[in-house]
């Protein structure tokens, strides 16, 4: 069945969610009707008019960025220059512009995932773990029930911590109760006190799906009433945040690395530094702007960080501690994340009966060329 933008835009953030976005981005809608048709969506890393102009011709009447159009303050829409010119050819056109920005490059199947995998690294964890909170729940279920609870929890998203589903703590107890006069229990009568051997099951949620966790949790329980706690936790992400490390095979040296990287990210060429005397193995990425990361990739014992923009002084600094880069560009390290975006997204409408074609623009956004 044809599907409306909002659809796809729950489907981005089921997957990538927004709350695991920086809190100086801007991702979301950016221009349009949420309750549009899109029967063909098209990818791209930023909106043009290039990109408008491919849009058009192939009737995608959805437009998916990684930048966000409206990332900085615009206080004026003027026909007559950018970005004004722009968002009123989309307003014009009826095309619908959705970005994934900060929130695809910490998503643990976002930018940075692909990135160490596209360049062959294994053993991979987060470079620097994101800010997304998490709670405990602890629910009191009877004994002949609580195969079927942590079954309806895991099932909900709780209980996941890096590559492992299904992750409880159990321990017996005793429960009590008196059911009152317009009770209805499950077991009991109303005026006694009732015990009941019960499970006490332990489990870890992202604060953002605690709704629909409860909500499954309630459903699964045969309790009238049930008893739950919930308890705010410090906890870091071990699956969501910027950058990833990870090992190559087999310890290369950096100029092989280099040319392994230019190669596998299909860029023109590759700017890098440090002592090629050295062998490289343990590898940090950031796709993007992750020049500023470097601290993180030398305290993890990486050997080399794979970025884009590298600065003159984030160089220097590098050099001087001792680890090595490979600058690929914002581009290259970002535009590889588009086709493994496309297949999720066109997985997950198929899974919901959508009919949705998804398609990586064909424009070259890269704004450097190369002599």
């Amino acid at each position: 069945m044809p599907a409306r933008c909002r659809e796809i835009f729950r489907l981005i953030e089921g997957l990538f969610p927004p709350e695991i976005a920086e809190e100086w981005d801007n991702c979301g809608l950016q221009v349009g009707n949420p309750q549009k048709i899109a029967d063909r969506v098209l990818l791209a890393l930023d909106m043009d008019e290039e990109v408008l102009d491919e849009a058009l011709e192939l009737k995608a009447g959805l437009v998916i960025t990684h930048h966000p159009l409206l990332l900085k303050g615009i206080k004026q829409i003027r026909e007559d220059r950018l970005p004004g010119r722009l968002i009123s050819k989309i307003i014009r056109a009826g095309i619908t512009v959705y970005s994934a920005h900060t929130n695809l490059d910490s998503a643990g199947s976002g930018v940075n995932t692909v990135l160490a995998e596209t360049l062959g690294l294994t053993d991979i964890v987060v470079l620097k773990p994101g800010k997304e909170k998490f709670l405990k729940l602890a629910v009191f279920v009877p004994v002949d029930y609580c195969d079927q609870v942590r079954e309806a929890l895991a099932g909900a998203g709780a209980g996941w911590i890096g590559n492992y589903s299904h992750c409880t703590f159990m321990s017996g107890g005793t429960g009590t109760f008196k059911p009152m006069e317009d009770a209805n229990p499950y077991v009991g009568r109303a005026g006694e006190l009732e015990k009941v051997d019960e499970i006490r099951v332990e489990t870890i949620l992202p604060a953002r799906i605690t709704g629909s966790v409860i909500e499954a949790m309630l459903a699964a329980h045969p309790y009238e009433e049930v008893a739950y706690d919930l308890y705010p936790l410090e906890n870091k992400s071990a699956s969501s945040g910027l950058g990833r490390v990870g090992k190559l095979q087999e310890a290369v040296s950096l100029n092989e690395f280099a040319l392994k990287v230019k190669e596998l990210l299909e860029v023109p060429a590759v700017r890098c530094g440090g002592t090629d005397g050295g062998k490289i193995q343990k590898v940090a990425v950031c796709g993007g702007s992750g020049g500023d990361l470097w601290p993180l990739a030398m305290n993890a014992g990486a050997d080399v960080l794979v970025t884009g923009d590298v600065g003159y002084h984030a160089a220097r600094d590098m050099l001087a501690a001792g680890i090595s880069f490979v600058d690929a560009g914002h581009y290259g390290t970002e535009r590889i994340v588009l086709g493994p975006l496309a297949r999720r997204l066109a997985d997950g409408c198929a899974e919901s009966n959508l009919e949705v074609e998804f398609i990586v623009s064909s424009v070259d956004g890269n704004p450097f060329r190369f002599k």
